[in-house]
């Protein structure tokens, strides 16, 4: 069986709107399109941020403002915000960028309207946020770590058990540290708002373990010895498993150590998490801590071991 990662939802293009293109690759329009096409929905602070953190806000608000008179781009007005705009592609808009280079094999559904775009909103935005922080720390850092180097919302197919057949990571990150050496880094994130119990964030674990295991066996075909030796689901996409990484916010701080702590305990207590946790680095920190003192300083609890906290890089 093909596996591949897919990237959440698919919108055919249409070369009847084509007609609008940036006038060159770099432009300003050109990277707010491809950088909400890819993550979906974004703020105007968080475009500020993404794209031009020293520029000036109200560049970012004009661009802004003509694809939307163009027509490529909407917002809805976030609730209880202050009048907060999270911008969102057009149907038109989703159709302008498909087939641009940055985003082959990213194609995106733009939301159907304001509604949608609202419901989305507060788990898509965190996740930006969590984006931001690593890409605030990995400037200051002088890391190779850009504005698309954080993909959503990326499936992988699961084996035909467990009552799933996938595995939807929040993001997959992309990342290359500078020094002292120059080592590259993937790592699978999940962003948790404590909207879902603790125990059923604990299972994701589940799932990363039975993805790291899978094999694919070609369809009508038994397990075979030849078919143990093959290669593993995920080797077909990763160098190395990427390191699992949860990033955690929406309740206290005793309710985020809690879960943390519960993390951990599934480590310890499923034989085929401690396998995994064997082989892969896994880790928990809190949002507010990475935005507050950047994404690579020791705030990273370690799922397995001493919990004495670490960066995200020495798990």
């Amino acid at each position: 069986m093909t596996m591949e990662p897919e990237v959440l939802d698919a919108l055919p293009a249409d070369d009847s709107e084509s007609e609008f293109q940036p006038s060159t690759e770099d432009s300003f329009a050109h990277q707010v399109l491809a950088l909400i096409a890819q993550h979906r929905l974004a703020t105007t602070p968080q475009l500020h941020q993404l794209i031009s953190p020293e520029g000036r806000r109200q560049t970012t608000s004009t661009v802004l403002n003509a694809l939307r008179e163009n027509k490529l781009l909407s917002y809805t007005v976030l609730p209880a915000s202050n009048g907060t705009r999270a911008w969102y592609l057009t149907v038109r808009g989703a159709r302008v960028v498909a087939g641009w280079p940055e985003l082959r094999g990213r194609p995106v559904q733009p939301p159907s309207g304001g509604t949608e775009a609202n419901l989305r909103a507060a788990h898509t935005l965190t996740v930006l946020r969590a984006h931001l922080a690593f890409l605030r720390d990995a400037r200051a850092r002088g890391d190779e770590y850009g504005p698309l180097d954080w993909v959503p919302e990326v499936a992988h197919r699961l084996p035909d058990t467990g009552g799933e057949d996938k595995l939807i990571a929040d993001a997959v990150l992309h990342y290359t540290a500078t020094a002292p050496r120059r080592l590259q880094y993937r790592a699978f994130v999940e962003v948790d708002r404590a909207t879902m119990s603790s125990e059923r964030l604990s299972r994701k674990l589940i799932s990363y373990a039975r993805f790291h295991d899978y094999t694919p066996m070609a369809p009508g075909r038994r397990g075979t010895v030849a078919d143990q030796a093959a290669m593993l689901a995920w080797q077909r996409f990763y160098p190395r498993f990427p390191r699992v990484l949860f990033v955690l916010t929406g309740t206290g701080p005793d309710a985020l150590q809690r879960r943390i702590n519960d993390l951990r305990a599934m480590v310890a207590g499923h034989p085929l998490v401690t396998q995994l946790a064997g082989q892969v680095q896994l880790g928990a920190a809190v949002l507010e801590d990475l935005e507050r003192h950047g994404a690579s300083g020791p705030l990273w609890t370690p799922l397995s071991g001493p919990d004495e906290l670490r960066s995200w890089m020495d798990l």
